[in-house]
């Protein structure tokens, strides 16, 4: 195999990386496969939607034998591994909660009524936190379509806000600070170029980093929701006949022996394996 051309490999954890139920809940080979690159010089990144306190007890909690050399958690926050610790990276986080607050402070005045009309029609659950002024919890995906055509109606001024979703789960972000221009800034600082950057997701905020402008081998795995594998396949990236950390598993086994498969050849060989 060839390895030089991967020098980044960025997996998103519930659903790609991680399977909840399963044991262990990250498989052996993939561990191995992750220690393997980076022995050779790759770095790795967990980047979730997932608080740091919650990621880093997932972690401990799954056992691994290899660790991340990055974390980037709540879609934006970016964390380097010193030793057995991560620490922030101190100029973007502050920046991104600069500018988040700015956005957030302008939106503030209008949340009131958006969520007195979300609780008029639906049965779901809206609260803030440290991370957002508005997250929500609705009761089915066809609650969370309505109530996000709302949103975007009511805050189609505000170009630097985007909601961040996840199935049912959604909640408001400064456009600039996602998975993608997470990755985009770590690969940045690492003076790597997005032709040498691995990309796999399952969900639909996984989307900014499952492009070409940030990474070049793009994956997902079978059990990822039918827009990212469409996403996927359309850009050229390989969609695996497995699931969650299997699926990421061969797709880096596939790319690190096919490295250049040519636009849409990874969908029509993942069909012949």
């Amino acid at each position: 195999m060839a390895t030089g051309m991967i020098q980044v490999i960025c997996t998103d954890f519930d659903g790609t990386l991680h399977a909840e139920g399963e044991q262990p809940p990250v498989p052996a080979a993939l561990e191995s496969l992750l220690a393997d690159l980076q022995a050779r010089g790759a770095r790795w990144v967990i980047n979730t939607g997932r608080t740091l306190p919650d990621l880093l007890v997932a972690l401990d909690e799954a056992r691994l034998r290899v660790s991340p050399d990055f974390l980037v958690v709540v879609e934006r926050e970016i964390h380097v591994r010193q030793n057995e610790s991560f620490v922030a990276l101190a100029d973007w986080n502050d920046r991104c909660q600069l500018d988040q607050e700015q956005l957030f402070a302008r939106i503030r005045p209008r949340l009131p009524e958006v969520v007195a009309w979300i609780r008029r029609h639906f049965s779901a659950l809206v609260y803030d936190d440290r991370y957002s002024p508005f997250c929500l919890m609705a009761g089915s995906d066809a609650d969370t379509d309505a109530i996000l055509d709302r949103l975007a109606a009511v805050f189609a001024d505000e170009p630097d806000l985007m909601v961040v979703r996840n199935s049912v789960y959604a909640r408001f972000s400064h456009r600039a600070y996602n998975k993608g221009s997470a990755l985009g800034e770590i690969v940045r600082r690492l003076g790597c170029p997005a032709r040498a950057v691995f990309a796999a997701g399952d969900h639909v905020n996984d989307l900014p980093m499952l492009s070409r402008e940030y990474a070049h081998y793009l994956t997902a795995p079978a059990n990822a929701v039918p827009e990212v594998q469409a996403a996927v396949r359309g850009l050229g990236g390989y969609v695996s006949p497995h699931s969650s950390g299997h699926g990421v598993r061969d797709a880096l086994e596939f790319f690190l022996s096919n490295p250049d498969p040519g636009l849409g050849a990874g969908h029509r060989l993942a069909a012949e394996r």
